[in-house]
C-alpha cells in the first residue's frame, strides 16, 4: 500500500467516524497514556505497512516489526527526533515522557519512559492533523 492509499483510507475512515456521530476530545486535554496508545498503533500499522514487501510470510513481517516498534527502538527514535520538536511538541514529549504507567521488563524505566513519549507525540500528531 502506498502512502497515498493509507491517507484515503484514513480520511475515509475518520469521515464515517465523524458522519456516525463519534467526537474525539480536545487533543491537548486528552491523557498522554491515551495518545501513546494511539500513537503506538499508528506506528505498528505504518511499521507493518511498510514491512509488506520485505515478505510473505507473516511470521516474517511480525517479528520484524516487533523489534522495530519496541520500546528500545522507539527511544533510540525519540532521541533522535528530540532537539527538532518545537515547543508545541516539547511539551506533548514531555507529558507523554512523565506518564505514570507499568514498566514492562523488556525495557529500562528510561527507555519506557522515551517510547511513551514518542507514542504520545505521535499519537497527538496523528489527532491534530484531523481536526
Amino acid at each position: 500500500m502506498r502512502f497515498e492509499q493509507y491517507q484515503m483510507l484514513k480520511q475515509h475512515a475518520l469521515a464515517a467516524c465523524e458522519a456516525a456521530g463519534a467526537k474525539f476530545p480536545d487533543v491537548g486535554q486528552m491523557n498522554p497514556i491515551i495518545l501513546a496508545y494511539i500513537g503506538d498503533v499508528v506506528f505498528s500499522m505504518y511499521v507493518r505497512l511498510r514491512l509488506l514487501p520485505t515478505s510473505g510470510q507473516v511470521r516474517v513481517i511480525h517479528d520484524l516489526g516487533s523489534k522495530m516498534v519496541s520500546a528500545v527502538c522507539q527511544c533510540k527514535a525519540m532521541q533522535e527526533l528530540q532537539e527538532s520538536l518545537n515547543e508545541e511538541e516539547q511539551v506533548v514529549f514531555r507529558r507523554g515522557r512523565n506518564a505514570k504507567s507499568m514498566v514492562p521488563k523488556s525495557a529500562s524505566v528510561h527507555e519506557y519512559r522515551m517510547a511513551t513519549a514518542f507514542e504520545a507525540l505521535l499519537g497527538w500528531l496523528f489527532l491534530q492533523e484531523r481536526q
